[in-house]
């Protein structure tokens, strides 16, 4: 295994003051045609727990739906913070919570949903998530102007707010929650922070860790997990680029195996 360097050092010279914060798709788990399909990398939730044990704070910041976070990574145990549909939702207590601002807008979500799957193409996947819904057009390449269009539309008509993703668009409560939130709120104390994604919404993650660094007391690692699609004010903003989950995975064990009171054995291997 590679020794840590460059930025990538920084997260491993003084675990108990350092949060880690990852994506999941794309940065812990392969891009796969069916969102409902996906499954985090090989070993992932282990490693994940390792980092809980040493670290400050350990995080998957997503914009799955919590619970679906909770069951492809209950081997990360508890320690492990689970924080779903970019800050609307986390796990505590292992039970799913909801911000109570993004509730009154299950409703809304829950009819669009309703005249997605009717009006969408053959080939589009509509899925629902609760307080947002997301059009996807990895299975329908063509589809994707559709699916552009029709959630600018139903944005413009039901108050929701449209946000590009990787062949989808999703559509999401006005509120100002998104991923750097979620950040800067389980940041709080850190010394060093990292944060690892690979699309467009987390670049609100990036912002986040340039409002840290900004104030002049905390030290930020901007990690793109990158391949073909990823966009590239996401590769021009981070400090370290990686290519795919895989080598996210393997930096993570590597992390692992590093720092102060690390055993070199552990977290060496894929699992």
């Amino acid at each position: 295994m590679e020794p840590l360097a460059g930025r990538l050092a920084l997260l491993a010279a003084d675990p108990p003051t350092t949060g880690l914060f990852c994506d999941f798709d794309g940065t812990l788990a392969p891009i796969v045609d069916d969102p409902e399909a996906a499954r985090p990398c090989p070993g992932v939730a282990e490693v994940l727990a390792g980092l809980s044990r040493r670290w400050a704070v350990v995080a998957v910041v997503s914009g799955r739906p919590a619970a679906f976070l909770a069951e492809h990574l209950a081997d990360a145990g508890p320690a492990v913070h689970l924080v779903g549909l970019y800050g609307l939702q986390w796990i505590e207590d292992g039970v799913v919570r909801v911000a109570p601002e993004a509730e009154p807008w299950i409703g809304v979500v829950s009819k669009l949903v309703e005249r997605a799957r009717d009006e969408a193409p053959a080939g589009v996947l509509v899925e629902a998530k609760g307080v947002s819904l997301v059009l996807h057009w990895r299975t329908a390449p063509g589809q994707g102007p559709w699916c552009r269009d029709a959630g600018s539309r139903w944005a413009a008509s039901s108050g929701l707010v449209a946000q590009p993703g990787r062949m989808s668009v999703e559509l999401r409560p006005p509120i100002a929650a998104d991923k750097g939130t979620a950040v800067e709120r389980l940041a709080r104390g850190c010394r060093v922070v990292g944060f690892a994604g690979d699309d467009t919404g987390d670049l609100a993650a990036f912002d986040a860790l340039d409002r840290l660094a900004g104030a002049g007391t905390v030290q930020v690692v901007k990690v793109a997990v990158v391949d073909t699609e990823s966009p590239s004010a996401l590769i021009e903003r981070a400090d370290v680029v990686l290519a795919g989950p895989e080598a996210m995975v393997d930096g993570l064990r590597t992390l692992l195996a590093s720092g102060p009171g690390a055993d070199p054995g552990v977290g060496a291997t894929a699992g």
